[in-house]
């Protein structure tokens, strides 16, 4: 996938050693931090997990969680700490948290999230990353996608992965925000082993998010035949099909099962966000949001933006076959 990446989203090669470097010196002062953790074994904040399908309106939806300050959320400064996040937080801390800015030292990394994104890469300190390398190392195969709720289960290390969240929040003192959407299909899962989660579902109209998928493609990997995002399970019977059944039937499995998982976790713990309701009315999901945190609305009153922009719909032509290859699969 990489080696298909236009060049404005190919990784740097550099920054990857420095990186894998500087998180592995990290990592015996993590694991005590970790141990603590375990130790303690409180959870005082809820994870708060967004799922749904590529180009639903997840990572708006992410960049609006941050500038609400209900959240803490994997900053993209933060994710460079991917083995070590607790460390990674204290620094972030200490580095963007006016609390200890003395005398305008670090100024310039005290910043509001901007609301713009390029296939879900934002720009800037604090701006919400999708935290892809922290998720996958919990999985016991490197590159593979798809995983049954029985595999997870068995191979990951949940605990390390609960005490590093745990103490992320615990550093910042609130609720952690993340996209979960590598398990989109593990929500039964994700709901076993978290204790205390909020799970938001994100939708969006199909015919819009199908044509998104597409344009994705063509900006990110050039063309709209190659497959853009992970690889769900029903991919070998869609890879041979054309781009835009491709892109619906992607979109179109993803809603199902997420749709499915969602069914089984309790009402106190799920809430869904229709996207261009959202757009229109976000203050409406932030007091559904503060309910379901269990936060007075008194406490924290609105003070977001009052609207968004719909991305755009697609013309009549691409519409129509996008309708077409989306009944195809509906009507299955």
């Amino acid at each position: 996938m990489t080696n298909l990446r236009t060049s404005d989203f190919r990784r740097n090669d550099l920054l990857e050693t420095l990186l894998s470097q500087l998180n592995s010196d990290l990592i015996p002062a993590e694991s005590q931090l970790v141990l603590h953790q375990q130790e303690t074994e409180h959870v005082k904040f809820p994870l708060i997990l967004v799922m749904g399908p590529l180009r639903s309106g997840t990572t708006l939806l992410m960049q609006w969680l941050a500038n609400t300050g209900l959240v803490s959320y994997p900053t993209n400064l933060l994710s460079r700490f991917y083995q070590a996040p607790i460390i990674g937080a204290k620094i972030q801390l200490l580095l963007t948290d006016p609390r200890y800015n003395f005398r305008d030292e670090l100024g310039e990394f005290v910043q509001q999230v901007e609301y713009r994104s390029e296939n879900g890469k934002t720009k800037g300190v604090l701006a919400p990353n999708e935290f892809w390398y922290f998720w996958r190392r919990f999985l016991s195969e490197s590159g593979r996608d798809v995983w049954a709720d029985n595999e997870l289960h068995e191979s990951m290390d949940s605990r390390t992965m609960l005490a590093e969240l745990a103490g992320i929040m615990d550093v910042f003192q609130k609720p952690f925000a993340a996209k979960g959407m590598l398990f989109n299909y593990n929500i039964p899962f994700l709901d076993s082993i978290f204790t205390k989660a909020i799970f938001i579902q994100v939708k969006r109209d199909p015919v819009s998010n199908a044509a998104s998928i597409l344009e994705a493609r063509k900006r990110q990997l050039g063309s709209e035949s190659e497959w853009y995002s992970f690889k769900i399970p029903e991919y070998s019977r869609l890879k041979g099909l054309t781009p835009i059944s491709q892109a619906a039937g992607q979109l179109y499995y993803i809603n199902k099962a997420v749709t499915q998982g969602m069914a089984a976790v309790d009402d106190s713990r799920k809430m869904v966000v229709q996207y261009e309701e959202f757009c229109r009315n976000p203050q409406f999901f932030f007091y559904t949001l503060l309910e379901k945190l269990q936060i007075s609305p008194d406490d924290n009153p609105y003070s977001g933006a009052k609207q968004f922009g719909v991305s755009r719909i697609p013309d009549q032509s691409e519409l129509e076959k996008i309708e077409n290859a989306l009944a195809e699969f509906e009507g299955q």
